[in-house]
């Protein structure tokens, strides 16, 4: 008995978006990191560090939802 492949599924179109809010995700954030970058520059090196440790870590926040709603097309779980 032969059984027939199952067909792909049609790429989501979410998935492209998706990739594409990310992208302008990470533009959007590192202009506002950078546009603020004068008055940073006045602080203390080690707290200068923890600042852009944190900028750097915080922009991952958004990802989990935007990458859920690109996998399963709903932003809650």
């Amino acid at each position: 008995m032969s059984e027939e492949p199952a067909s792909p599924q049609q790429p989501s179109w979410r998935k492209p978006a998706g990739i594409f809010l990310i992208l302008l995700l990470i533009t959007v954030w590192a202009a506002v990191i950078v546009s603020l970058s004068p008055w940073v520059g006045g602080w203390p090196i080690l707290v200068q560090a923890i600042f852009y440790l944190a900028a750097g870590i915080v922009w991952i926040l958004p990802l989990k939802p935007l990458l859920r709603w690109m996998e399963l097309g709903r932003w809650r779980g």
